[in-house]
């Protein structure tokens, strides 16, 4: 695969690289169609502010989806180390920007990430990019918290999990029924997280009010 260095890419541990790549011929298919897209709306990409708009729409487009060439149980099993600790660990207000797969508009909020290590943890970085991974994909937000709930429970085998994500989409506040203030709130929970105490914790910890 032919690679420019000004594209998006991956670190060996499955992290992101500051120098960015993009693969050459995706970027010059997706530039060709954003050109005849400008034509469709009634642009003319011959004018001067239009002239490399498909070329760094081609290049956004592809960093805003890097998720797909990444490995997010990799990630996690990047920084795997044996530890005897077993109360829980959370990262939370986890920064995310992704794009509602039904309208290619973004949604932007962020992830509140606990588990209950059983035998294994992972580096903390490693969790923000587990949601890094997913978010940079083209989404619904149910189907994001699910997936990071499952790649944990399922790469680290904790006691439990607990995810989430609260995010305001930009397919609601401009277009449609156009609610600037609406903030849509998804959560999963596996293992433990499923008792009410452990959940009630986690929820009081991260300042949420959700039962």
């Amino acid at each position: 695969m032919e690679i420019l260095n000004n594209g998006i890419g991956t670190d060996p541990e499955g992290g992101f690289m500051k120098v960015e790549r993009y693969n050459a011929e995706s970027t010059d298919k997706l530039a060709y169609h954003y050109k005849e897209i400008l034509k469709l709306i009634g642009e003319d990409p011959k004018r001067e502010g239009l002239l490399s708009t498909p070329l760094r729409v081609a290049k956004a487009m592809q960093f805003l989806t890097h998720g797909y060439t990444l490995n997010a149980a990799d990630i996690l099993t990047s920084a795997m180390f044996e530890e005897d600790y077993r109360q829980m660990v959370i990262v939370k207000d986890i920064e995310l920007f992704s794009m509602c797969e039904h309208h290619m508009i973004p949604f932007i909020g962020k992830a509140h990430v606990a588990y209950i290590p059983d035998k294994h943890i992972t580096g903390l970085s490693k969790i923000a990019r587990v949601v890094e991974a997913y978010a940079r994909r083209l989404q619904i937000q149910e189907r994001l918290t699910t997936q990071i709930k499952d790649t944990i429970q399922d790469t680290l085998n904790p006691l439990g999990v607990a995810v989430v994500i609260e995010a305001k989409h930009l397919c609601m506040a401009m277009r449609g029924v156009q609610k600037q203030s609406s903030v849509t709130v998804t959560s999963d929970f596996s293992g433990a997280f499923m008792q009410q105490e452990t959940r009630s914790e986690f929820l009081s910890l991260i300042g949420h009010k959700l039962s």
